[in-house]
Order: structure tokens, then sequence, then C-alpha cells
């Protein structure tokens, strides 16, 4: 049986400058949930996943998809094959029948499945995506070709056949008994262990462009990694070729990016963590600029933006895997952030940002692959 604790997490001795490692004190709480322990959980996801209008979490440790019901987290397994272990996922309404499927991914040798939401809280059917790239560390759900309907972006990042080093998307079948049509977007030119995945207009030209990080390091080919990069969308997604763009190659561990305006100057930056290496940083378009902040954290290997403080700018949060600290990045609105800790207790792999208890603000969910459990946070700044 798991049982949810409850414990406070206050923000102490903590606010640091983007660029300083002065602290000072900040007394603003945030709750902390443990709704699950298990084997190690890299990864979470949430949503009405039962129809009832409370925010549920999947999570998956030791190959079983486990289904977490709010309010009090009835346990219930969706899936359960060892072989079966997953490092990322992602939430879609595959079916388009008007509710959440549940979508993840295996590292190496790369499998990539969905289970159908069937209405009720059990027997959900497994179905296969993909299981022809190899080394999916990243899943992303966005409208890729801009037909109104979801698509899927997955990584292939170990140098293996047919799509070695390579990032592809996926149209959604019509039917939930379908194939999925997989497009190559980055063909053999995302060498370096890439990592989490992005889609956003960066140059603005109206069309979505696909993005990541790779991490390089020891386990990668010399030289080949430690970059954050984009690939420019052409006019036609499906059918024609995709152009890489640098966006910095001095990178140590480069893993997370987003497209935002950051500066709020109508113009899309790119932010960013090291989940390899130390700190997360900001890119000022468009000469990508570089702004270093929480430079103090270890592993920020999980990334989320937000605005956790309800004052119209995004702000940003990880829990990084090597110093065990939760925090959030708080935005003055021109790209200066502070560091706020939330935990110094708690490791993960994957975190995401919704209003897990529907009060109007934005919450954070944990999945603490070395802590093994999940945990949110719950958002007490109002």
């Amino acid at each position: 049986m798991f049982s949810a604790r409850i414990s406070f997490c206050t923000l102490s001795l903590i606010a640091f400058a983007a660029n300083s490692n002065t602290y000072a004190a900040n007394p603003t709480a945030w709750v902390k949930h443990v709704i699950f322990e298990d084997t190690n959980c890299p990864t979470a996801v949430a949503g009405d996943f039962t129809g009832d209008g409370k925010v549920d979490v999947i999570s998956n440790s030791g190959g079983k998809c486990h289904l977490l019901i709010a309010p009090n987290w009835e346990h219930v397994v969706l899936h359960d094959n060892k072989e079966h272990g997953c490092i990322h996922s992602e939430v879609m309404d595959v079916d388009r029948d008007g509710d959440l499927d549940y979508i993840a991914a295996r590292y190496n040798p790369g499998l990539i499945f969905w289970l159908e939401n069937n209405g009720t809280r059990e027997n959900w059917k497994w179905r296969l995506i993909d299981q022809k790239v190899h080394g999916i560390h990243g899943l992303l759900v966005g409208d890729v070709d801009q037909d109104g309907i979801p698509d899927l972006i997955a990584n292939s990042a170990q140098p293996k056949e047919p799509f070695p080093e390579s990032l592809v998307w996926y149209r959604t079948p019509a039917k939930a008994d379908g194939d999925w049509q997989r497009i190559v977007a980055a063909q053999g030119d995302a060498p370096g262990l890439t990592h989490y995945l992005a889609l956003g207009d960066v140059n603005q030209d109206g069309r979505p462009d696909i993005l990541t990080g790779a991490k390089g390091g020891p386990q990668a080919e010399p030289n080949s990694g430690d970059y954050f990069a984009w690939w420019e969308a052409p006019e036609n997604p499906t059918t024609d070729g995709w152009k890489k763009n640098m966006i910095s190659n001095q990178e140590p561990g480069a893993t997370n990016l987003f497209v935002v305006d950051v500066d709020q100057n109508g113009v899309n930056d790119i932010l960013a963590s090291r989940g390899h290496g130390k700190g997360l940083c900001w890119f000022q378009a468009p000469d990508w600029k570089r702004t270093d902040f929480g430079n103090d954290l270890e592993g920020p290997h999980c990334l989320t933006l937000n605005d956790f403080d309800g004052d119209g700018d995004q702000d940003a949060a990880t829990c990084a895997k090597d110093s065990k600290v939760t925090a959030w990045f708080e935005n003055d609105g021109k790209g200066n952030f502070t560091t706020h800790s939330i935990d110094d207790d708690q490791a993960a792999y994957d975190i995401r940002s919704i209003d897990m208890d529907g009060d109007g603000d934005i919450d954070l969910l944990v999945a603490g692959q070395a802590s093994k459990n999940v945990v949110w946070y719950e958002n007490r700044m109002k």
C-alpha cells in the first residue's frame, strides 16, 4: 500500500540573484505531498484521467504504469511488463474520444507505446507507436504541421540504425488501431546524446521549429555534444528538409530548452538547463547572448516554465538530481532571475507544472528517480 505524506518546505536561506551566490531569506512556503513511493520513478505526468474533474497522476517505475487517483491517490496498475521501463512520458487524447491517454518511451532499445484510456480505472489497452528509434530520452506533444491535431516528437539519440542520432515526429492516426506516420526532421545530424525536446517558432516565420539539447560527456563521441540547437521547419514539414541551426555549442551537460519570450520584448528567446552539468541559462534572440543563473545547482535534469507567482511573466523551475534541490526562478519580466529554493531533499528526472489542486495557481509535480518517489509541491504564494 502507498500512502501520501505531507511536509512543509520553507524557502530558507534563499534568494540569490542571477549571477550571484549571495543568499537572503524568503519566508514564502510551499507544501510537499509525497503521493507514491516505489523503485526509481523517472517520469510522471498529470491530468484528469478518470473524468471526475480532479487531477490524477500516472508514473512509470519497475516496468509498471501506475495510475494515482486524486484526491486520496488510490493506486492502480495500468500496465505491467518488466521490459517496459520508461524514461519519459506524455499525455494526449490520441483517439480523440474526449479522455486523456498515456504515452511512454523506453530508452534503448527504443520503444514508444500508448495506453488507451477506456473510461475505466483498469484494463487500458497497450498499443505500439514505434520501436525503430533508439535512445529515446524525450517525448513531446505539439502540433508540428499545424493541422489542429496534436503530433508526437521523439529523439533517436543512439548511433543505431535505421535512424541514428536523429529527431523524428509522428502524425497521430485517425483511428486508435492505426499506424503512426513517422517523419524524420533531423536526419543523422543530432549527435552527442540528445535529451529533451522543444517546439516553438524560433525565427518567428509562423512555423513551429524543433529544438533539442545534447549532453555530450564521456558516453558520447568526442566533440559531438554539449550543445543546444534548433531545426528550422520547412514550408511542408512532412516532405521538405529541416535545417539545423546552432544556439550554443559550449554547454556541457545540455539537456532541456524552451522557446519563450523571456524579457517580454516580443521576440522569442531560449531558456535552458544543463541537466548533466551545472545551472540554467537563457539565450537572448537574435544573437543568442547567454545569461546564466542557478549556477550552484548540479544536475538540473528537468525543467518547466510557468507563471508561478502570477505576475504575468514566465518563471522557471527545476529539481536537481545531484544537488537534490527543488527550486523556482522568479523572472522580473526582463530576464533577471532570482532563485528560490523549495526543498533540499528531493531528486528528480522529471518535473511538470500544473494546477494540481484546482485553486487557480500553478503547482509542481516531480518524479524522483533517485528519491524513488512521486511528489507534488503545493504553491502557497498567494
